[in-house]
């Protein structure tokens, strides 16, 4: 029988350097044609909002499903159908929220890893909700952070954030009055907000720094102006191939310029060391996440298994003759 797995449990099971771990090789295993990726695809609720789902499968682990999700005024609900790869037996069902985050800010972490500099210690983020959180998690442990600037609109919610997060990452979080407070000097940045126009603009950057821009996924919406991306060196996404259908901060500053679509880099080949992310320490590199469902069905392939170990979840009957 299929196992329920609650975010409760999805807690108490998925840490960051777990999350890791499993994302790092998620794209290894694109890398060598292990598994293979469809981009989210949408349906507008009759109401206001969004039905969204995106599938993948993982030979490797053994795997294969999807992840499914609403977006409405009524609240975000995420969740993992997780099949055998082998026989299809439907084998678990994931609420995913908090994989969601994980595995996002997983993704930020590994790009941070191939294509920061080594020797990144400052670290500016732009926005502070659920995603920013585990975006700041991640390239914490990607990196040795000494000092962290963090700006949002909401003054009263970037001070709970910063205080909130210099004790999960226990490196100094300050809160800013500007996005621009937040981008100068940077040897990282992250930008996790819902922006439809840009938030940072190309000429705060410093030669050097590492962007992970994770917060939009819409083609008409872009947090990263056009001098941002066009300022960029080396720009990789976990998905050129959904980026041409949803990354606004790409197909904005790309335009009818089809051609800029193939210095586009998978982030898969620069961790499998196909491609190196980075070639100078003044080499301004750009990571644009989309958040694909490989990583989803890799890491919820891993929660689903330690569950069992641990006597986790709670089976359903399902299928049943």
């Amino acid at each position: 029988m299929p196992l329920l797995l609650t975010e409760a449990d999805v807690q108490a099971i998925l840490t960051m350097p777990l999350a890791l771990e499993l994302v790092e090789q998620s794209f290894l295993r694109l890398a060598d044609g292990a598994a293979v990726c469809h981009p989210r695809q949408r349906l507008r609720l009759a109401g206001k909002g969004f039905l969204h789902y995106m599938a993948a499968s993982d030979s490797a682990g053994g795997y294969v499903g999807l992840k499914i999700y609403t977006v409405s005024p009524s609240g975000v609900r995420f969740l993992v159908p997780l099949f055998s790869g082998q026989s299809g037996e439907l084998l678990a069902l994931i609420e995913a929220n908090h994989l969601g985050q994980a595995r996002t800010g997983a993704a930020s972490g590994v790009a941070t890893r191939v294509m920061a500099r080594a020797d990144a210690r400052t670290a500016g983020i732009i926005g502070t909700g659920f995603q920013a959180r585990t975006q700041l998690e991640a390239v914490a442990l990607a990196r040795k952070l000494e000092r962290v600037r963090v700006f949002g609109r909401n003054p009263e919610r970037r001070e709970q954030f910063a205080k909130e997060m210099t004790a999960r990452i226990g490196t100094l979080v300050m809160p800013v009055a500007s996005a621009e407070e937040a981008v100068r000097g940077a040897d990282i940045l992250i930008t996790s907000t819902n922006a439809t126009q840009p938030v940072v603009e190309g000429r705060w950057l410093e030669r050097g720094v590492h962007i992970n821009a994770i917060g939009i996924n819409f083609a008409d919406r872009r947090e990263i102006d056009s001098e941002t991306v066009n300022r960029a060196d080396v720009v990789a996404a976990d998905s050129v191939e959904q980026s041409k259908i949803e990354a606004g901060d790409l197909i904005l500053a790309f335009g009818e310029d089809a051609q800029r679509w193939k210095s586009v880099l998978e982030l898969s080949d620069i961790v499998s060391g196909k491609i190196t992310g980075r070639t100078s320490r003044d080499q301004i590199t750009l990571f644009k996440s989309n958040g694909i469902a490989i990583e989803d069905i890799v890491v919820g392939g891993r929660v689903y298994e330690l569950a069992r170990e641990r006597g986790m979840g709670r089976e359903v009957p399902m299928f049943q003759q």
